[in-house]
């Protein structure tokens, strides 16, 4: 085949009101599209049919497009109706099409296949459907599974409109609910924030380099295509203070009811010239995308940040959990241990973090993530030690983190960039999973325990990157700038795991902390670590017959996989039943710079749960980067479909679904029937504007 030129580009659209092309109705917008000149495609019946085809037509160009379904033409642009009129007419060409692209995009190509999706109405009987189908030339290739009245069908030759036009005329019909061409695009780059630091946070993503082994990162911005965390899911960090100034802890709607448990307060700041470590930790987990700085693994999740006492005791340890519970936390990140070697947990502190993990979140647990420590021993276990200091620690020596293993917490080791253990890590049979980190630096003195002597020292330089994250501001902190890239220690791993519970929770809120558990486990990247451990020369880094490695848990924590996997149970089993439609045409202002906002609302009378939802809002907005969009259900329950993204944008006319807006999951199952309310929110004074009109469409069981 003829390779095309690399930079084929093609110059934007002109005005709409000159628009000549096709208009694909898609999620409940119209796209408009045009043609691609010089560009067909076709399906063949046979792969050896494209040379003699080729020889026939004598294109400047083709190529696979759509996964190998179809063949690309480039032809001389006069040449292109003659060339796509004698395929069509070729008995080996199946199908063949114009190539499109989007008006609003036209960087974006779209491919024609000869595929459509029609879903009908309930009480349509299959006669009437065979019969419609065969008027417009398409026939039956298999029905949806799971979606009842619904077909994956396919054009015929006798088909005599292409597949969009055949899906416009279908939605025209009273028995037709939807009516989607297959249509293929090429597949974009993953989402990459612009945050100017972002490139150097190799634990999120990274294409290699310098001290870099493929797949040591997260996956992070996998999971981002389809969420980077909502406002709704609260991830509390619990630890020593916070520098609530940091532009990468800010954000509208980020921080909620923090709270300072030392000073008795709502001002969770740093009091003393070494309290770095919670800023640090936080960034991790939530650091805010808003172009400068870094980004966190959750950066769209809202941030609750609890100062500690510092001391651990039974009331310490209730009052901690019990006010993450109280205050509507989804997931609790603690990165600390207790200055000890061996530290069992009183039936007190127990029963606090078993409460959390079970009755918060309205019953379905608190997400509770500790880090497994630092002193590259046992969480559970014993180890012959020697060449302590003054023999503080000597012989036969039980080791105990208490918190680490409690059955309700995700314990995390830490692996680093090259896809190794971190030489510093703890480890163990409890250990849950393991995320990125640091590793050792030269002369590291492990372990250190409270006030007893630091043990064996490592004299090894131990290679691996360091972790880069929010530092305090003004000179405060561990380096003279707002960031760090040296932070590290299973203090970093853990709030990496958080930041990934709280993406799955924010497409699938309605999973249990047992099920958010289960899902890091089994979705986690089996990393393989056959080195002896520097210090003590085990060798924990494979796997048993379970799964589980001592030292990585059931392996590194994969964002992208947790997250697919948390988004196919939200809508793994659901019964879309009857489909019941209401809008709202009265226009409405939207006041300006009121918290409150306006309110529409629309009723629903038809019972039964919500196993389906779609939210249609037409808007107008000078500045419409001013508006949030707020759903309420019957009950009471919310979701923020649209938060402040939206720019210079003036108009609005969006469908927000499952699909496109993860937060939509926590209103399934909730009553259908009943008042739902839309609000929108103007948060800025200057600009104005008018909610025209909104839609709300329930699948109800």
């Amino acid at each position: 085949m003829t390779a095309f030129p690399s930079d084929a580009r093609l110059p934007s659209s002109g005005p709409r009101s000159n628009f000549r092309g096709e208009i694909l109705q898609r999620g409940g917008e119209e796209l408009l599209l045009e043609k691609v000149p010089a560009r067909f495609t076709t399906r063949l019946t046979t792969p050896t049919a494209l040379e003699p085809l080729q020889q026939r037509l004598n294109p400047l160009a083709v190529r696979p497009v759509a996964g190998g379904q179809l063949v690309e033409w480039q032809m001389a642009e006069n040449g292109l109706e003659a060339a796509l009129t004698a395929a069509r007419q070729d008995p080996t060409v199946r199908f063949a099409s114009h190539v499109y692209r989007l008006v609003d995009s036209p960087q974006t190509w779209v491919y024609l296949t000869d595929q459509l999706t029609v879903q009908f109405a309930p009480e349509t009987t299959a006669a009437t459907i065979d019969a419609l189908l065969g008027s417009l030339g398409i026939a039956i290739e298999n029905p949806l599974e799971g979606m009842p009245n619904t077909f994956v069908v396919r054009v015929t030759s006798a088909a005599i409109e292409n597949p969009i036009k055949i899906a416009n005329r279908l939605m025209a019909l009273e028995t037709v609910l939807a009516a989607e061409p297959n249509l293929s695009i090429e597949t974009g780059s993953l989402y990459r924030p612009t945050d100017d630091r972002y490139p150097q946070q190799w634990h999120l993503f990274h294409n290699g380099g310098a001290s870099l082994t493929p797949g040591s990162h997260i996956s992070a911005e996998a999971a981002w295509d389809i969420t980077r965390g909502s406002r709704s899911v609260v991830i509390a960090v619990s630890d020593d203070g916070f520098d609530l100034n940091h532009p990468d802890l800010q954000g509208v709607g980020k921080l909620v009811a923090p709270l300072d448990l030392r000073d008795k307060d709502a001002l969770p700041l740093p009091a003393k010239q070494d309290e770095n470590h919670g800023t640090a930790v936080a960034g991790l987990a939530i650091g805010e995308e808003n172009t400068t700085g870094i980004v966190g693994v959750a950066p769209g999740c809202a941030f609750l940040p609890i100062r500690t006492t510092g001391f651990i005791d039974d009331g310490a340890i209730e009052q901690l959990f019990d006010e993450a519970v109280r205050r509507g936390t989804a997931v609790i990140v603690c990165s600390w241990s207790p200055a000890a070697n061996y530290f069992p947990l009183t039936l007190r502190q127990t029963n606090a973090l078993t409460r959390a993990a079970t009755t918060g979140r309205n019953g379905k647990g608190c997400v509770i993530v500790f880090s497994a420590g630092n002193a590259n021993r046992p969480v559970s276990g014993t180890v012959n030690e020697t060449q302590w200091p003054k023999n503080a620690l000597n012989g036969p020596t039980r080791w105990l983190s208490g918190f680490a293993i409690h059955p309700d917490v995700i314990a995390v080791s830490a692996s680093t960039s090259l896809g190794t253990k971190a030489a510093y890590s703890n480890w163990g049979e409890h250990i849950a999973v393991a995320a990125p980190s640091n590793n050792a630096p030269p002369n590291m003195a492990l372990p250190q325990v409270g006030n007893v002597p630091t043990g064996p020292p490592l004299t090894q330089y131990q290679p691996g990157r360091g972790m880069v994250t929010s530092d305090r501001t003004q000179g405060a902190g561990y380096s003279s700038d707002d960031y760090t890239n040296t932070f590290g220690g299973t203090s970093s791993s853990c709030p990496v795991v958080a930041g990934v519970a709280g993406l799955m929770l924010s497409v699938n809120p309605s999973l249990t902390a047992r099920q958010v558990r289960e899902i890091l486990q089994t979705t986690a990247d089996k990393i393989v670590d056959r080195t002896p451990d520097p210090q003590l020369g085990l060798q924990y880094g494979t796997y048993n017959a379970n799964g589980h490695s001592q030292w990585f848990g059931y392996g590194k924590v994969n964002a992208a996989a947790a997250v697919r996997e948390a988004q196919r149970r939200a809508f793994a089993g659901r019964q879309l039943g009857r489909v019941v439609q209401q809008q709202n045409q009265t226009e409405q202002a939207i006041p300006d710079n009121q918290p409150g906002g306006v309110e529409s609302s629309v009723a629903i009378a038809a019972a039964g749960t919500v196993a389906d939802i779609q939210v249609e809002v037409v808007l107008e907005h000078e500045f419409l980067g001013d508006i949030s969009l707020h759903l309420v259900a019957p009950n009471g329950i919310t979701a923020i479909i649209q938060s402040r993204t939206l720019g210079r944008q003036s108009e609005l006319h969006q469908t927000y679904s499952l699909e496109t807006t993860p937060v939509l999951v926590r209103l399934l199952g909730q009553p259908a029937q009943g008042t739902w309310r839309l609000r929108a929110v103007d948060s800025v004074a200057g600009a104005t504007g008018t909610l025209r009109r909104w839609g709300l469409t329930l699948g109800v069981s």
